[in-house]
């Protein structure tokens, strides 16, 4: 599943978006790496289901605004998810656990083809596009199908609920400024990989960045 991540200022994420006919940026060299996974690191990403006050201030945390927000969060362009992410919304929108308790923001159409992929509360297997269709490109889509309240997660449809982020979802929705968005991934991108950098004896400086030194 495609999620935030704080630190992907490496030639191995810029080739993953290059692949997916996404943005090229210039990748800052010499930068310190961990060289363990912790994966309890992993709680400080923006969950899914967080609103846009939520999401602000977690971006806020590590220096990134709510430009950053809007324009990283087409990230998930590309990808899929599982049905647990986003289930709540079909099912248990305010914790009354039926069919009927759905978010009334999502777009009903939408809605109903997500509950008929994502049968129950309890499904911990299905996968599901998070850009239906271009799953695998990176591209504006993902703004067209926000801008039509057919944005998958919580934190999708909490970029309309703000005047800044909504009209800059609007603008991409049409398609016509794909230069531009791209231009704004990439700066959005070298600004994120400036965050919490390691410095001093912490990590280690990868002789290929994909591995740790040996």
């Amino acid at each position: 599943m495609t999620r935030y991540v704080w630190k992907p200022n490496s030639n191995a994420a810029r080739s993953w978006f290059l692949q997916s006919k996404g943005p090229f940026w210039t990748v800052p060299l010499g930068r310190r790496d961990g060289s363990v996974s912790i994966s309890n690191e992993t709680d400080a990403l923006p969950p899914p289901t967080s609103n846009f006050t939520v999401l602000t201030q977690l971006f806020a945390a590590v220096n990134l605004d709510a430009k950053d927000l809007v324009v990283l969060s087409a990230g998930h362009t590309i990808g899929t998810s599982h049905c647990f992410s986003f289930s709540d919304r079909l099912y248990n929108f305010t914790g009354m656990e039926n069919p009927s308790d759905i978010d009334p923001t999502l777009e009903p159409q939408y809605m109903m083809r997500l509950k008929s992929k994502c049968a129950s509360l309890n499904d911990n297997t299905t996968l599901v596009e998070m850009d239906p269709g271009s799953f695998k490109t990176f591209d504006t889509d993902y703004f067209k199908l926000v801008s039509k309240r057919r944005g998958l997660f919580h934190s999708d449809g909490a970029l309309l609920t703000d005047p800044f982020t909504r009209a800059y979802v609007q603008r991409h929705a049409t398609g016509a400024f794909k230069d531009e968005f791209f231009a704004d991934f990439a700066a959005s991108m070298i600004k994120m990989g400036n965050a919490n950098q390691l410095t001093g004896s912490q990590g280690e400086i990868r002789k290929k960045c994909s591995v740790v030194n040996h």
